[in-house]
């Protein structure tokens, strides 16, 4: 199964993930798959593969993601090997953006999980991390993309403490791990974008 981790800007997902990483990183159930970001890596943020935009087109084109998207600006890419990880029967847990669940979902077995905040929670975080402009910070929380409605979503309210949110999204991701294993659908990369 692949857990598609999505939610607005400021909403805690990579504190949520570093937690729930730490806390399963003795499970051979979990992976929690490291990002291919078009990003400098001292920008900040998740830890990830920095790449130049040149040379993740050229591994895209060369099928080296299973899924990439773009947004922001900048090209995101999930590694082709988690494709071993479904065969392993493994839960790939990944970061990603909403407008590429519908892809995924067309392709793997997916469940997403929605972490969330109330907008002044949002607006707070966003400014705090100093990365972008007020106007940048607006247009972050104005953005709106729907969740394709046949795809399994959990929402996770992250208005609390790091360690509730974290055990909140622990508590998901051991309850899907007790699931039966679905059926991959078609696992050859996903060309998104």
């Amino acid at each position: 199964m692949l857990v598609l981790v999505v939610g607005p800007s400021g909403a805690g997902k990579d504190t949520l993930l570093d937690r729930a990483r730490a806390e399963l990183s003795g499970s051979p159930r979990f992976r929690f798959v490291r990002r291919t970001i078009t990003r400098p890596a001292q920008a900040g943020g998740e830890d990830h593969e920095a790449i130049t935009r040149t040379a993740f087109e050229a591994r895209r084109d060369a099928g080296g993601f299973a899924l990439w998207w773009e947004a922001h600006g900048l090209l995101y890419g999930l590694p082709a090997d988690i494709l071993q990880d479904f065969e392993q029967r493994r839960i790939s847990v990944a970061n990603v953006s909403r407008a590429m669940i519908a892809d995924a979902a067309a392709r793997f077995a997916v469940h997403v999980v929605e972490i969330t905040a109330p907008p002044e929670v949002l607006a707070a975080r966003l400014a705090a991390r100093g990365r972008e402009s007020a106007a940048d910070v607006a247009g972050r929380l104005a953005r709106q993309v729907a969740l394709p409605p046949e795809v399994p979503v959990t929402t996770i309210m992250n208005d609390g403490t790091a360690e509730q949110g974290a055990a909140r999204l622990l508590a998901v991701l051991l309850s899907l791990a007790a699931q039966p294993v679905r059926p991959e659908r078609n696992p050859s990369p996903v060309r998104s974008g």
